[in-house]
């Protein structure tokens, strides 16, 4: 018979069928093993009886230990008292690969689980997180093709900073060094002359000392740029994307995310309602009047002040116009207010802080020289940068979102690390 799926046998509900996997739970007496058996989609209780098989092959039943892998043929029947519902009585089994003594547990603690993670990937949960991340990712793809956007993928090994030389990982290149991108932006903005508008997905190395749940020294980025565009435009635009992403999700793994111990009716609720966009110097005023944090015009906002600003929406969040002197060179200054960039934050509801950067990009060289100074850097090694707007540069925008921190947020994980398959920290580079 051909193989199908758990979940495709399951939506045939009756009859034969025959699938395969790796035992996920087992149990048994000396007349009847119950099996688990897990694939990518889901798990079924599997009945192995005595009375069908010889006492040889029943005692190869009595073997099995969690992650061997079978195949196995019967008729599958609903059944209420099963974990997923369904249960299928064994004709055939045949074993594939053998397990024993299979190291993870129910309770192991975080670092364990970490130095295992080539196998911790096969629990539900890690299983479940990466199905919705790859939905996440083609619903991307749908959103910005449909769109007519172009897809461009940038340098990984990149000579100069993008974000901040602190966080720079210095890569020796033959007789020279470079250094793992920070961001695809300045390549992009040599693009989006040539294409007008376009995407990516890529790694990002940021060598960020921190050990906090929402920092990975490797992520993905995913991020756009668009000529023409100005920041009211972008910014709504970001909003088009998260949302566009975050009802596909829904569409596909309303159950997956109650698995996970996420809110799905609070969720679907958030898709649907606007999305607000407020000023930095808005959201200082909401902190003083709301939560009597007084923070003062320039300073960041911190993990803290997100967290409390985020008390008082249910909702992502746009900010516009942080401080011109906190940002990076490329954000331009507001003519109507010099102080303040006009870039933009998003932030994500319930603790998961920014999940979006963006900004117009500076059509001002020599103001982007000045700040460059003023942040050690040497103009000369951005030439090639300032010659986009030498020759023809148009009003460009863009924006990158920390594709792990969307999927945290939307799968309600309470580490970062758990939305990609093997995280890399400042502690951690393997396995």
């Amino acid at each position: 018979m051909k193989y199908l799926s758990i979940k495709e046998a399951m939506k045939k509900g009756s009859g034969k069928v025959s699938v395969r996997g790796w035992v996920y739970r087992e149990r048994g007496s000396n007349k009847l093993k119950f099996v688990v058996l897990r694939d990518a989609s889901e798990i079924i209780q599997c009945v192995i009886k005595k009375e069908n098989f010889s006492e040889d092959k029943f005692k190869e039943a009595d073997k099995l230990q969690i992650e061997c892998s079978i195949e196995i043929t019967g008729t599958i029947k609903a059944d209420k008292r099963a974990p997923s519902g369904y249960e299928i009585d064994v004709d055939e089994f045949t074993v594939i690969g053998w397990s024993d003594n299979y190291p993870l547990a129910a309770d192991q603690n975080r670092e364990f689980l970490d130095d295992n993670r080539h196998l911790f990937l096969r629990s539900r949960k890690m299983s479940t997180i990466l199905r919705i991340r790859s939905t996440y990712e083609f619903a991307r793809e749908e959103f910005f093709q449909k769109r007519g956007f172009i897809r461009f993928d940038p340098p990984i090994l990149q000579p100069s900073q993008c974000e901040g030389g602190s966080t720079l990982f210095e890569v020796k290149y033959y007789n020279a060094k470079t250094y793992l991108t920070q961001s695809w932006q300045l390549y992009s903005e040599a693009a989006v002359q040539s294409l007008e508008k376009i995407y990516d997905t890529a790694p990002t190395f940021r060598a960020e000392k921190s050990k906090t749940s929402r920092h990975l020294s490797e992520f993905w980025m995913v991020e756009m740029e668009a000529a023409w565009m100005d920041l009211k435009e972008v910014s709504e635009f970001a909003k088009e994307e998260i949302r566009h992403c975050l009802k596909k999700v829904l569409e596909n793994h309303e159950d997956d995310l109650k698995f996970l111990g996420q809110d799905v009716e609070k969720l679907k609720k958030a898709a649907e309602k606007p999305w607000p966009t407020i000023k930095y110097r808005e959201a200082l005023k909401i902190l003083k009047e709301k939560e009597q944090m007084d923070v003062l015009f320039g300073k960041d906002l911190r993990t803290i002040e997100e967290d409390n600003l985020m008390k008082h929406f249910e909702t992502p969040v746009v900010i516009t116009h942080y401080p011109k002197e906190i940002m990076a060179f490329y954000k331009p200054r507001d003519p109507e207010h010099p102080d303040e960039a006009l870039c933009f934050d998003m932030i994500a509801p319930e603790g998961y802080g920014e999940i979006i950067g963006g900004s117009q990009r500076s059509m001002d060289v020599e103001q982007m020289k000045a700040d460059l100074k003023r942040d050690g850097e040497d103009p000369s090694n951005y030439e090639w940068y300032f010659d986009l707007r030498k020759y023809g540069g148009v009003p460009h925008s863009g924006y990158g979102v920390g594709l792990e921190r969307v999927i945290a947020w939307i799968c309600h994980l309470d580490n970062i690390k758990d939305a990609i398959a093997f995280p890399r920290t400042m502690m951690r580079w393997k396995p």
